[in-house]
């Protein structure tokens, strides 16, 4: 069974909103893993318009499942999560304006900045992911890096999942069978839903765990966190 960590980005969204601390982003996460969730995952940005770099230095303190901390490995980032020492980091290449994630990395291009970041990581005793497109070659690559595990970027799957979930579905089967051979963990994230999640899961079998913030969140707003996180656990058996 793959591993549900929720990303809780939008709750800190709607926090920053209005100013304050309600909701309390902490308060939720730790009633996310009481509610059965796996983990917990942020991805701080350097304008912290959600999740604040002190939010997860509060949050280290309470997980007591995983922390899987997201982001692109600027100085400030690998200041933060050498400090953190957070279980999993997820290397994720944001620009500091961009909304949200669109792309994966080209472990090619940038094969020597990822092997000096995740040596770093691995001093540290951090697991390292590396934020990918559905692509054999730059999966290959990402081995080469010193990966633990990819983190196969979802958004084409999802976008196409109701039109033909087979045709959808080919890409990720394909690098899901060359980051199993290569003894990489596979992760997955971005747009998945209660909608498509299952049929990920069945097509992937050699899935670890999957990060779900939006679709999670605002689903959670008609049925509450605890109904939620438990139709997700259900669909990933």
């Amino acid at each position: 069974m793959a591993r549900l960590s929720v990303n809780i980005n939008k709750i800190a969204t709607l926090r920053n909103a209005r100013g304050g601390n309600i909701p309390d982003v902490v308060l939720a996460a730790k009633r996310i893993e009481s509610f059965g969730a796996q983990g917990i995952t942020v991805h701080p940005r350097p304008d912290e318009r959600h999740i604040r770099y002190d939010d997860v230095l509060q949050l280290k303190e309470v997980i007591t499942t995983e922390l899987n901390v997201e982001g692109n490995p600027v100085k400030s980032f690998m200041d933060l999560v050498t400090t953190v020492k957070p279980h999993q980091v997820t290397l994720v290449p944001d620009t500091v304006d961009q909304l949200t994630s669109d792309s994966g990395w080209d472990t090619v291009k940038h094969h020597e900045f990822l092997k000096e970041v995740i040596g770093e990581l691995k001093r540290y005793g951090i697991r390292s992911s590396i934020f990918v497109d559905p692509v054999p070659e730059q999966i290959e690559n990402a081995l080469k890096t010193g990966a633990d595990r990819i983190e196969l970027y979802t958004e084409s799957y999802a976008s196409n999942y109701d039109e033909n979930a087979e045709k959808a579905i080919a890409r990720y089967k394909e690098s899901a069978d060359v980051a199993a051979r290569s003894g990489l963990g596979i992760n997955a994230g971005h747009d998945l839903s209660l909608n498509n999640i299952e049929y990920f899961a069945e097509n992937i079998p050699q899935l670890d765990e999957v990060s779900i913030g939006h679709a999670l969140i605002a689903e959670s707003l008609y049925e509450g966190l605890s109904k939620v996180i438990s139709q997700y656990l259900n669909k990933l058996k």
